[in-house]
């Protein structure tokens, strides 16, 4: 199983670093989105939908990509951000504030497939559309990644070397109160450390707001997580998929991704332009 996650990590990091530094945004957008209607499909097969349902699901969720980049295309930038970027990316966080830590507590079952449609949608598309525009400063479009996974990285190490503390067991018996302590702490590092690298005059007030912008990103891509172990549990799966040797499916290695994106562009938009 390792060799195969790194035998993919081996192929898809290059390829991935590759065409966030150099495709053009809407050849990005459009690759992308091909990933994001694989993920649809492992949302709508994991909520039970039907084959019909499934393809509908799927086209629905391409649809709406391919709508969105065209308007991207004929809107000037700040129109389009101002009508359709901020109030999508405004939307998917608002669920992932509200809604999603309602579901993880109460342990919603996830039984229309409306319910599951719109749930889906809201995972999949904002944070696609996101993506696609951080697209246009790679770079940061990189350090935020590595953020999230850094977190990931120091969650799990820090949770098999001193975990002792459930975090949710009933949904994810393997993530501890540790690991998440460490994936704290891990990104303030790493925030700290870009911060001397690339911004050296850097006021104190700048690092306290990447600060606070770290400790939520980190919460939230744990609640992605829990989210989608959530939705995997209900279904009785094991991954999401098999698209990707060793590491399952899609929405096995965007979850945390689809957590927190959103909020990255209202943040680096709003907060820090």
């Amino acid at each position: 199983m390792l060799k195969q996650r790194l035998l993919t990590v081996a192929v898809i990091l290059p390829l991935l670093l590759g065409l966030m530094f150099l495709a053009p945004n809407a050849v990005w957008a459009a690759l992308l989105a091909v990933a994001v209607a694989a993920g649809g499909f492992e949302w709508a097969r994991l909520a039970g939908f039907s084959p019909v349902g499934r393809s509908l699901f799927v086209a629905v969720v391409a649809v709406s990509c391919a709508i969105l980049l065209l308007l991207s295309l004929l809107l000037p930038q700040n129109q389009f951000d101002s009508w359709y970027l901020y109030p999508l990316c405004l939307l998917a966080t608002l669920f992932w504030i509200l809604l999603a830590p309602a579901v993880l507590h109460f342990h919603w079952q996830l039984r229309h497939p409306l319910t599951g449609s719109i749930m889906g949608w809201l995972v999949l598309v904002p944070t696609w559309l996101a993506t696609v525009v951080m697209q246009r400063e790679p770079v940061l479009l990189l350090l935020f990644l590595g953020a999230i996974w850094i977190a990931d990285t120091a969650a799990y190490f820090t949770g098999r070397r001193f975990g002792r503390h459930k975090l949710a067991p009933r949904i994810s018996p393997g993530k501890t109160i540790e690991g998440l302590v460490g994936a704290y702490v891990a990104v303030l590092v790493y925030i700290t450390i870009v911060l001397r690298v690339y911004l050296p005059e850097a006021q104190f007030a700048t690092y306290v707001s990447l600060w606070v912008f770290g400790f939520i990103v980190t919460s939230l891509s744990v609640e992605g997580d829990l989210f989608e172990s959530w939705f995997k549990r209900q279904a009785g799966a094991k991954d999401s998929g098999n698209l990707l040797p060793g590491h399952g499916g899609i929405l096995d290695r965007i979850d945390s991704v689809t957590s927190t994106m959103p909020f990255a562009v209202l943040f680096f938009e709003g907060v820090m332009p």
